[in-house]
């Protein structure tokens, strides 16, 4: 037999071992696309199909794929990364003579990036930029999203930034509901440049990581360097921008570098639970920068688009549902797509599981607890009408700093009836209560308890509270 067809078994046990220990769905995603290469003085070159890709798998399988490669093969000594497509033009492309030869449609150009020893240090040859930027989900490109009446304008815009050789507009700016669809299309843009243009630079995370780096940089004195590395890409993507509310240095910094980009006319996507204007926390300054470009809201889904979603996602994982209960589920469940895939996913794991098929009636069965929550959606701002109504005070007074006891108790009412009938967190709830601390919201809800158990006419009338707001 020949060295790569003894190779080639290796790595086709290598790859088994490691389905067995990540999973199905983490194998099909990151494993599934490498390559084993050649062997070279006890260096095996692992080919991946991209970059991102190739960061991917230095940070999380790394170290396992080479323990595993030298358990089956003891002259494997080292493993090195080569990612096996066009790469960016500053970086020194290194192609072995061995290499493998790559799918017709690309001229293989293998880079050669990481070496991975037996010893834990990592040594890496490229710019660190990439390296800011969070995973991207595979599942979630343009391909994959169902467009709707809700979703068109967003969709619409995602597609013209993604396919415009210059800058539309900037920023664009994505917001909606959770589990709407602002990260799926977040996430094929970015698909979708770095498959148009591989050399383009992008970097995409969430605004939480864009203050955690920062806050890093500043405690190891490197600011500049994190200036320069978020200041010379040619796409950036901060991901719920909502989360720097109320941190004044980080959008300070955030607004510097926003300011940067767009003078050079670098492309800036953002994404956030509400519109600009209504960013809560945020200065006025910032809010304004943020509506300049284009502003694109995501409704919530309608009948149509729910059961359009559920068909490709039963055509996508290869389950066969019947009709009836894809429109049973687009009629029952409404407040989002991720809770709505998530029903689906349940319904096909249980016929598999137990082996019978998908009916109306098993899918009632599986999923009764979901059904009941989805049968009365209970909103803080209903809470609180509904409260100031019955105790006769002004629905105002629900944010206000009055402190006056025929005010306070009943804010404590609402407050527990928030924390009860919604599935909002203490610090979301505080939010809603005029900007109240968390701490408020939990010794309101420990106050009520107490009441309730001591005083039985106090306890009526939260329960019948509870009753109206559920009935």
């Amino acid at each position: 037999m020949s060295v790569q067809g003894s190779l080639d078994q290796q790595w086709a046990r290598v790859r088994g071992r490691l389905k067995d220990e990540v999973g199905e769905t983490a194998y099909r995603s990151w494993l599934k696309p490498l390559t084993v290469g050649s062997l070279d003085g006890g260096q095996l070159r692992i080919l991946v199909p991209t970059r991102f890709m190739r960061d991917w798998i230095r940070t999380h399988y790394a170290d396992r794929i080479r323990a595993l490669f030298s358990g089956e093969n003891p002259g494997v000594q080292s493993v090195e990364i080569v990612v096996a497509s066009a790469a960016k033009p500053d970086l020194t492309v290194t192609p072995a003579n061995d290499a493998p030869a790559a799918p017709p449609a690309a001229k293989p150009e293998p880079v050669t990036e990481l070496v991975i020893e037996p010893s834990p240090a990592l040594v890496v040859v490229e710019d660190r930029t990439d390296e800011m930027s969070a995973p991207l989900d595979p599942r979630f490109t343009f391909e994959n999203f169902v467009v709707g009446k809700p979703n068109e304008l967003a969709f619409a815009a995602a597609r013209r930034v993604a396919d415009a050789q210059a800058v539309p507009f900037n920023p664009l700016f994505l917001y909606g509901g959770v589990g709407l669809g602002k990260t799926h299309l977040m996430h094929a843009i970015a698909w979708a440049i770095r498959k148009k243009d591989p050399s383009r630079r992008v970097i995409y995370l969430s605004a939480e990581k864009f203050m955690y780096q920062f806050i890093r940089a500043l405690r190891f004195k490197d600011t500049m360097a994190f200036k320069e590395q978020f200041r010379s890409v040619d796409v950036l993507m901060i991901d719920d921008v909502q989360f720097i509310s109320g941190k004044d240095s980080t959008q300070e910094e955030f607004f510097h570098t926003f300011n940067a980009l767009v003078d050079q006319n670098r492309q800036v996507i953002i994404s956030a639970d509400k519109s600009p204007s209504d960013l809560e926390g945020m200065e006025e300054r910032l809010r304004s920068r943020l509506g300049w470009g284009l502003v694109a809201d995501i409704h919530p889904t309608t009948y149509e688009l729910r059961l359009g979603i559920l068909g490709q996602k039963a055509d996508r994982i290869g389950a066969k549902v019947p009709p009836k209960v894809l429109e049973f589920l687009a009629h029952k469940i409404t407040s989002n797509v991720r809770e709505l895939e998530g029903a689906l996913n349940r319904i096909v794991a249980h016929a598999e599981l137990v082996g019978r098929a998908i009916t109306l009636e098993s899918a009632q069965d599986v999923l009764h607890d979901l059904l009941r929550a989805s049968n009365r959606r209970v909103t803080i701002e209903e809470i609180q009408k509904k409260v100031a109504e019955h105790f006769n005070i002004r629905l105002a007074d629900m944010s206000s700093a009055r402190r006056a006891r025929a005010v306070a108790r009943p804010r404590q009412v609402a407050m527990y009836l928030a924390k009860q009938l919604t599935q909002r967190s203490l610090p979301e709830i505080g939010r809603k209560f005029g900007d109240r601390d968390h701490t408020t919201v939990m010794h309101a809800v420990r106050k009520v308890d107490e009441l309730c158990g001591t005083d039985p006419a106090f306890a009526e009338d939260v329960e019948l509270l509870r009753r109206m707001l559920e009935g």
